[in-house]
């Protein structure tokens, strides 16, 4: 089996957006919808204070809250963890947005466009009238995903078939890969580092790790 998720260090996110840049280009999401946001965090006390950055979006459950209020069936889980929205089948009622815990799903009721009115040239031609007033998130550029799977390619390994926010990371914070596979990229970095899950304790079962320190010597064995 396959399981696609996503891992974020905390130790090398500066905060920069250049992935909630690239997530709004390569997805043409519209003015004040972001699929990838980086929260700026405060953690500590005083005066032992920092600022953590972090990378959040669709989590991709193993138990998406979502897919189970859906009245249509058109929030969907792959066999291969990716949770989907086929916009054919969604009414637009939100139900999916209340109860998502990650805050992960938006709905635009109408087109709007950077400048208000008309659309610039490049919005024009990539104005999708299907995911208008129904609940769009992050697919992990399943297109992406699926196309490089189909040409031979390694998601998280080539970038042609990996998500592109991690391809865009300037300080290599984002990885992704196949939890299912021991050898892979992600399965690596959750051995040797401790990390948490968002919500874990809500049995959600998050396909995004976030690292936050190295293994204790006996759990990286």
């Amino acid at each position: 089996m396959t399981r696609w998720a996503m891992v974020a260090d905390l130790r090398r996110c500066v905060g920069c957006q250049t992935c909630t840049a690239a997530c709004r280009h390569a997805n043409a999401t519209p003015p004040g919808v972001q699929w990838r946001r980086v929260l700026d965090v405060e953690v500590g006390e005083f005066p032992d204070v920092k600022r953590v950055f972090l990378p959040v979006g669709c989590q991709h459950c193993d138990e998406p809250p979502c897919l189970d209020v859906c009245p249509t069936t058109a929030t969907r889980k792959r066999d291969d963890g990716i949770v989907t929205v086929d916009y054919d089948l969604c009414l637009g009622c939100g139900y999916c947005a209340v109860a998502c815990p990650y805050q992960a799903r938006h709905r635009t009721p109408r087109a709007v466009f950077a400048y208000g009115g008309a659309p610039a040239k490049h919005e024009a031609k990539r104005h999708d009238p299907a995911r208008i007033a129904v609940a769009t998130k992050c697919t992990f550029c399943v297109e992406r995903i699926d196309s490089g799977t189909a040409q031979g390619l390694t998601p998280g390994v080539d970038p042609e078939a990996t998500p592109a926010c991690v391809n865009s990371c300037l300080s290599g914070a984002l990885a992704f890969g196949d939890l299912d596979d021991p050898g892979s990229n992600v399965s690596q970095l959750l051995r040797e580092n401790r990390h948490f899950r968002m919500h874990a304790e809500l049995g959600t079962g998050p396909g995004f790790y976030y690292l936050w320190d190295k293994a204790l010597p006996e759990a990286a064995q």
